[in-house]
């Protein structure tokens, strides 16, 4: 395959060719994806119904589950349909809009993951000034910026991926159309991809350090706080941010940095699945649905929907 046609199709070689784990395979991302949707879809209706939510932290907290259902929704549904069907082919369209939406949520993601960050810096370094600060124009050009830098980046790395021929055989090791397994067939690199793909590892690399700073002020403020009250409050509403931003870019920073085998081993299958399925699913669960406030708001969502009294 030396270039790409309308036509053209690739092969997503999954996790195996047994049609048992195939089955299985299907049945558990089924049951992860449908947990997926019921808590984010949960979350952005608690956000967006309850008035007590409508705070900088949880304006944030509505973008998140949006973009996590997205996210898991661009890869997912499709590998289950793959391995129900036993059909393991994508078509060049459908990996285009594969390779652009997966880039552009993963990326917005690391950006919006940042801006929580320093949503809890000012909140627990600055309180006196939080409101000045986070004011809602400031959020809300934050939420934009963190969209339009996604999709910006999303675009260059699609557009420039897809302009370099292709030698070999157009299979791709995993269970969707990811952006290294795709690099791993091309003929050769051109001066443009090499310039995309470092000016993304060093923005997310700089989004990784930012955040690393903002916790390291937030923990050493935690730590002196007088009050053991306030001291859990701030580490049990920061711990699981730093937590899902560990596991999001830890797991893609390996997938992505290091040197790719001809044939990808499970470990390779299961850390994609560490950034691109987990994450979805383990955020709302871990950062949201723990909180005292959001707890509150489900239970009042439900009292009101049975008419029950406290």
């Amino acid at each position: 395959m030396d270039n790409f046609t309308s036509g053209s199709i690739f092969f997503l070689m999954g996790f195996s060719d047994v049609r048992e784990i195939q089955v299985l395979h299907a049945v558990l991302f089924l049951l992860i994806y449908l947990v997926s949707l019921l808590v984010n879809l949960l979350i952005i209706t608690l956000t967006t119904k309850d008035h007590q939510l409508y705070t900088p932290m949880y304006f944030f907290l509505k973008n998140l589950p949006f973009l996590d259902l997205c996210l898991i929704s661009i890869t997912v549904p499709k590998s289950i349909m793959n391995s129900l069907m036993n059909h393991n082919t994508i078509s060049l369209l459908g990996c285009v809009s594969q390779v652009f939406f997966f880039l552009s949520l993963a990326s917005t993601e690391v950006a919006l993951l940042t801006v929580m960050s320093y949503d809890r810096y000012v909140a627990v370094c600055h309180p006196l000034r939080y409101d000045i600060i986070m004011g809602h124009r400031a959020c809300m050009q934050m939420a934009t910026t963190s969209w339009v830098s996604g999709g910006l980046n999303a675009i260059l790395h699609t557009a420039s991926t897809f302009s370099i021929p292709m030698c070999g055989l157009p299979e791709i090791h995993q269970f969707f159309c990811d952006f290294p397994q795709l690099l791993s067939l091309a003929c050769s690199y051109n001066i443009g991809e090499l310039v995309v793909i470092g000016l993304s590892l060093v923005l997310d690399f700089g989004c990784f350090v930012f955040i690393d700073i903002s916790y390291i002020y937030i923990f050493s403020t935690v730590l002196r706080m007088p009050s053991r009250e306030g001291c859990h409050k701030a580490m049990s509403t920061c711990l699981p941010l730093l937590l899902v931003v560990t596991l999001f870019l830890s797991s893609g920073f390996f997938a992505y940095l290091h040197p790719l085998p001809k044939y990808p081993s499970l470990l390779d299958l299961l850390v994609s699945v560490f950034y691109t399925v987990v994450p979805p699913t383990m955020n709302p669960l871990i950062y949201s649905l723990r909180n005292k406030y959001m707890k509150m708001a489900l239970r009042k969502l439900i009292m009101d929907k049975y008419n029950l009294s406290i």
